[in-house]
């Protein structure tokens, strides 16, 4: 490594969207950005999520000095309750992040011992060769901050996920001038969110979506009033809570994180609750419909959500009918686009109006925003992070289109080592970055042989064939038996199932004549020829698992 120079080694969150983590070193100190867990994808079954791969920080334990959250996002705080079990430094960030990180580490009853350190906008951490500082930004949840991370290499700003909003709903706007001033004094580089690069202009304001609010309770007095927006974004809860109270309605809050999220919220003083507006579920059967909004999770179409559960008539306490209006307060995030559909036609189905237009705007950086922040900053090199590929690509073109020379804008990828000082930058290294699977309580037990498994096994069905011999005497004393999940109707197969019994007692004849005596290899032998036969006469190729007993 060369005099005068930082490492940066994204871990994650750099091919896709969510499981944000970054080391940055200078020296023996090492310190971590967020640390965010992804959901899984449709080809990843059963899993329930995935977190980053922490080896590199667990080798190099005692040089880790803190992790440092720029916002209380899943994608940026989730993975947290497994990662501090294994890399148990003190953690940095604001209060509302914070109190919302305490109640995750409570549910992992981990409360006790991990070092929880709040700091204000405008505070820097001292890590020896390394300070941070944090800078206020706008984001879809309040005490969103951007970090500058200061080496003798040079400074570094973190946007963390952001926006330029000048008229926020809770706090302050962006500080602008801060960014300015990190810009006079020279910028090394600047690593920027890129989720909405490929989009043009600026990001509206949250408090539009208040505008929209009011419009749509002016308008549905007779109905009661259903909100579906992320737990998080304690913004829109806030100002779905103000419409209310302005319309005369009560607010039920149904979801379990969206409980969390607003208890959270309302405890640490980011959202203001009118008297007696709030009411449990059980006493909304005391109001008319017209006097009640219910806010709920659910917006992403997930199936155990109480929007869901509303829609396929399975919550116990809410039914849907002609006298609702439901409101995605959201867009549905890539991959769930089908999901929320379902959703929609079985609330209409139902006799619902559902309205999803005009009622969220993005806690992202459009391209104007990026380039302000890049005007600003004035970074000798540019790092786009937070997205896919091709909106890290958009966010280069903004770069260059601001006269940032192509070879320093570095499009690297997780696990990369990236060297950086005021005279070059290169990727130098890999660490290992294969993200670990987190399936019940195991964490780390799935591979990708079980996966390929767990494909194989949806797409083609199983079939077990059992059987008891003699294998001395080259008899089958019991079966050949079959049992058959996924594959085919049994009832309705009964002479190709025959069939392949009689495959299997001849292949078992046929090891005893070439005198295998080897279990394994019989085993072999039967689902190979099985194979073979189900191919042949069905085109299909399903798991097959032979159980051969010695008797």
């Amino acid at each position: 490594m060369a005099k005068d120079s930082l490492k940066i080694i994204p871990l994650g969150g750099l091919e896709q969207i969510g499981m944000n983590i970054t080391a940055f070193e200078y020296g023996e100190t090492i310190i971590v950005v967020d640390c965010g867990l992804a959901f899984p994808d449709d080809e990843m079954l059963g899993i329930d999520l995935v977190i980053p791969n922490v080896s590199y920080l667990k080798d190099n334990i005692e040089r880790v000095k803190a992790f440092f959250i720029t916002h209380g996002h899943e994608d940026h705080i989730g993975a947290l309750p497994y990662v501090l079990k294994e890399v148990n430094v003190p953690v940095y960030s604001t209060k509302l992040t914070l109190g919302i990180i305490k109640h995750k580490l409570e549910e992992h009853q981990m409360l006790d011992y991990v070092d929880m350190r709040t700091v204000t906008f405008g505070d820097t951490v001292d890590m020896g060769k390394i300070k941070v500082e944090f800078i206020r930004t706008n984001h879809s949840i309040a005490d969103a901050a951007a970090l500058a991370i200061t080496s003798p290499a040079g400074t570094i700003v973190h946007t963390g996920d952001f926006k330029v909003d000048y008229t926020p709903v809770y706090g302050d706007a962006i500080d602008l001038q801060r960014f300015a001033e990190l810009g006079s004094q020279g910028v090394l580089a600047l690593m920027a969110d890129s989720t909405n690069a490929e989009k043009p202009g600026m990001t509206m304001s949250e408090k539009t979506v208040g505008k929209t609010l009011d419009h749509i309770f002016s308008e549905e007095v007779d109905n009661r009033i259903i909100i579906a927006t992320f737990a998080s974004n304690v913004d829109r809860v806030q100002q779905i809570i103000n419409t209310a109270q302005k319309y005369g309605r009560k607010v039920c809050v149904e979801g379990r994180s969206m409980n969390t999220y607003i208890s959270t919220a309302v405890e640490l003083g980011y959202i203001k609750l009118p008297d007696n507006i709030l009411i449990e579920i059980e006493d909304t059967v005391n109001f008319p419909p017209n006097r009640l909004v219910i806010i709920t999770t659910g917006s992403q179409g997930e199936s155990m959500a109480a929007l869901s559960r509303m829609a396929n008539s399975t919550h116990r306490k809410v039914s849907i009918g002609p006298s609702d209006t439901v409101i995605f307060s959201s867009h549905p995030i890539p991959g769930n686009e089908k999901n929320v559909s379902k959703v929609i036609n079985e609330l209409m189905i139902k006799g619902a109006k559902v309205i999803f237009q005009d009622t969220h705007v993005s806690g992202h950086a459009c391209a104007d925003d990026l380039k302000l922040i890049y005007t600003l900053v004035k970074p000798k090199y540019a790092i786009p992070v937070h997205g896919e590929y091709r909106q890290r690509s958009a966010q280069k073109e903004i770069a260059k289109s601001l006269g940032i020379p192509s070879e320093d804008i570095l499009l690297i990828n997780s696990g990369d080592v990236l060297e950086l000082s005021p005279e070059k930058a290169g990727v130098i290294g890999r660490v290992a970055s294969r993200p670990v699977m987190v399936d019940g309580l195991g964490v780390g037990d799935i591979g990708n042989a079980v996966l390929r498994d767990r494909q194989y096994l949806s797409e083609n069905g199983l079939v077990v064939i059992s059987m008891a011999v003699y294998l001395e005497e080259g008899i089958v004393v019991n079966g050949p038996e079959i049992v058959s999940k996924g594959f085919v109707y049994v009832k309705e197969s009964e002479t190709l199932i025959e069939e392949a019994k009689f495959v299997a007692a001849q292949t078992f004849e046929y090891c005893v004549h070439k005198n295998y005596s080897d279990i394994g290899r019989i085993r072999n032998e039967i689902k190979s020829a099985l194979s073979d036969f189900f191919w042949k006469n069905i085109k299909r190729r399903p798991m097959i698992l032979p159980i051969i007993m010695k008797v």
